[in-house]
C-alpha cells in the first residue's frame, strides 16, 4: 500500500520556513504545484495554516532533507513507517444515514417485488439491513408491513444503480431462462398457420372464375359474329 503525506499544505509551509529546499522538491513532496509553493512563500497563500513538522511525523527524515538541500535534482521521499496498521474491511450491512434508515423497509419491499432473485445477503449489502428484517418483510410479518410502500432504493440513494445492476448480474447467473408459458406467448405453431385461410384464396378463386367467364362469352360473341358474316356472304 502506497503511503500518503499527511496534511501535504501544512508540511509545505514548514518546509518552505525551515528548510532550503527548491520549490519544485516541495511540490513534488507535497503533490502541489510549483506556483501554490511559491505563492505560500510570498505569503499569499496558506496564511492561516499551521506548520506541520514530517520529521516530527516520521514521514520525513533529517538526512533526506539534508541529502534534497544538496542536490536540487534529488526527489524527497517519504519515509517507511515503523509500524503497519492492517487496511481494514468493511463487513457487515452497509451504513446508512440516520435520515435515511426510515426508508430501508420500503426499499426492501421494491426489491423484493422486483428482484425475487436477489438473495437475502445480497438485499443486506445494498440497503444496509439485516437478514430477520427481510424476512418479515417477505413474510408480511413486519410490524409496520401494512403502512410500507415498494420504493427504488436507488432513488432513495440507499445504493447506486451500478451496485444494483451488478447484484442482480450475480443473482440472474446459472438460472434457466424463462419458458414461452412463463412470458404468456400465444404464437401458434408452423404447422397450424400455414393452411390458414384469410379470404385471400377465395378472392383469387373468384377472380379466376371472373376472368374464364368473361373470356368464354368473348368467344360466344366472336363465334356469332363470324357466322353472321359467312351468312351475308352466301347472300
Amino acid at each position: 500500500m502506497a503511503q500518503t503525506l499527511l496534511m501535504p499544505k501544512a508540511t509545505a509551509v514548514w518546509l518552505v520556513d525551515n528548510t532550503a529546499l527548491s520549490f519544485d522538491q516541495i511540490a513534488q513532496f507535497c503533490k502541489l504545484h510549483p506556483l501554490e509553493v511559491k505563492a505560500i512563500a510570498d505569503g499569499e497563500a496558506a496564511q492561516g495554516i499551521k506548520g506541520l513538522d514530517p520529521i516530527a511525523t516520521g514521514q520525513l527524515s533529517r538526512d533526506e532533507i539534508a541529502r534534497a538541500e544538496k542536490d536540487v535534482n534529488h526527489k524527497l521521499k517519504i519515509s517507511e513507517p515503523k509500524v503497519r496498521v492492517p487496511e481494514s474491511k468493511r463487513r457487515g450491512p452497509r451504513y446508512t444515514p440516520v435520515s435515511k434508515r426510515q426508508d430501508r423497509p420500503n426499499a426492501i419491499l421494491w426489491l423484493v417485488r422486483n428482484h425475487a432473485e436477489l438473495k437475502d445477503a445480497q438485499i443486506s449489502r445494498l440497503v444496509g439491513t439485516t437478514k430477520s428484517t427481510i424476512e418479515q418483510i417477505r413474510e408480511r410479518t413486519h410490524w409496520n408491513s401494512t403502512n410500507l410502500t415498494p420504493m427504488d432504493p436507488v432513488t432513495l440513494g440507499l445504493c447506486s444503480q451500478i451496485d444494483l445492476d451488478l447484484e442482480v448480474e450475480k443473482a440472474s447467473k446459472g438460472r434457466p431462462l424463462p419458458t414461452a408459458a412463463e412470458l404468456g406467448a400465444t404464437l401458434q405453431a408452423a404447422t397450424e398457420t400455414e393452411n390458414l385461410d384469410f379470404g385471400y384464396g377465395r378472392d383469387r378463386d373468384e377472380e379466376k372464375t371472373i376472368d374464364a367467364n368473361a373470356v368464354f362469352a368473348k368467344l360466344q360473341s366472336l363465334k356469332s359474329d363470324r357466322n353472321k358474316d359467312e351468312d351475308d356472304d352466301q347472300y
